[in-house]
C-alpha cells in the first residue's frame, strides 16, 4: 500500500469513485435491459444516457470548483445544487 500514500486518498474520494462506478455499472444494466434511444434536448443536440451523465458529472465537478472559489469549504450545499443540476441534465438536456 505505500505505492499509493502519495494519492492521499479519504473516505470520501473512495466514495466518490465508487459512486460513479456504480452509475457506470447501473447504466451498463440499464443499456442492456432497456436499449437507449438517443432524443434531442434543449440543448438542440441529441443525446444518450451516457452523455447526460458525462454532462452531469462534468457540471457537478464546475458547480463544486466555483462554490470552493466563491464561497468556501462547507459543500454541502454545492452537493444539493449538484442534485437538481443532476435531475434537470436527466430530464431536459
Amino acid at each position: 500500500m505505500e505505492h499509493l500514500a502519495w494519492m492521499a486518498w479519504t473516505w470520501q474520494t473512495g466514495a466518490f469513485f465508487a459512486l460513479v462506478a456504480g452509475l457506470l455499472a447501473l447504466l451498463t444494466a440499464l443499456a442492456l435491459n432497456r436499449p437507449e434511444i438517443a432524443r434531442p434536448g434543449i440543448l438542440g443536440i441529441t443525446t444518450t444516457r451516457g452523455d447526460r451523465l458525462f454532462i452531469t458529472l462534468l457540471g457537478s465537478a464546475f458547480i463544486h470548483l466555483a462554490w470552493l472559489g466563491l464561497i468556501g469549504p462547507n459543500l454541502e450545499y454545492a452537493s444539493a445544487l449538484s442534485l437538481l443540476y443532476a435531475a434537470a441534465v436527466f430530464r431536459w438536456v
